[in-house]
């Protein structure tokens, strides 16, 4: 016990167990309790990215001038978790015919819809759909061919050459992985990949 420079005694709280523990604790122990701490952070917060994200590597032509073959692209997967595709999103899915294969194209019918292509364009319910984000007219017809509920219509921006809808039918709701959102590599072709009807889709 000590004593206060005016004469009165001071007690001095005893150590808890723990801190007694803590204080005779090897330095090498305590550093590897945090180093595995950290590393439990880093775990944890990767399994959190690679169930929200996931990443694609462009291969081929069929979504240009908007996307290039070598171009890297990450996925929202949690953006249709409380919503649905839209009309001009840009998505990655399994391919229906071979789900070991992922193919990127562009939502263009929604469920329910009534699609033909005649003329070089596409017609929404007998309505023309206009397009200027892709290559150019397309040189075949199709349908007309009605969505069902879960059904979507998806096509690669080079109309002529990409192996899409026209080809093998409709996209079910289930293959659709998530939302291409960005490019990322390389840097000289960084940004957001937008949705050409975000303004108001036809």
């Amino acid at each position: 016990m000590d004593e206060h420079p005016m004469g009165f005694p001071i007690e001095r709280a005893e150590p808890s167990p723990e801190q007694v523990r803590e204080r005779g604790a090897h330095p090498l122990l305590s550093f590897l309790r945090e180093l595995i701490e950290t590393a439990l952070i880093v775990l944890v917060a990767m399994a959190l990215v690679n169930t929200a994200t996931a990443r694609f590597r462009i291969e081929g032509s069929s979504m240009e001038p908007n996307l290039h073959d070598g171009e890297y692209v990450l996925i929202s997967k949690i953006s249709y978790w409380f919503g649905s595709p839209q009309r001009g999103d840009v998505v990655v899915f399994r391919f229906p015919h071979d789900p070991s294969r992922d193919f990127i194209k562009r939502v263009i019918g929604l469920p329910g819809e009534t699609i033909a292509i005649r003329d070089g364009k596409v017609f929404i319910d007998g309505r023309p759909l206009e397009e200027p984000y892709i290559r150019g007219p397309m040189v075949y017809t199709y349908g007309p061919v009605t969505l069902g509920p879960d059904e979507y219509f998806v096509l690669g921006d080079n109309r002529n050459a990409s192996n899409d809808s026209h080809n093998w039918g409709t996209l079910p709701r289930s293959a659709i992985i998530g939302k291409a959102w960005l490019v990322y590599w390389p840097p000289s072709r960084w940004g957001l990949i937008r949705n050409p009807f975000d303004g108001g889709a036809p």
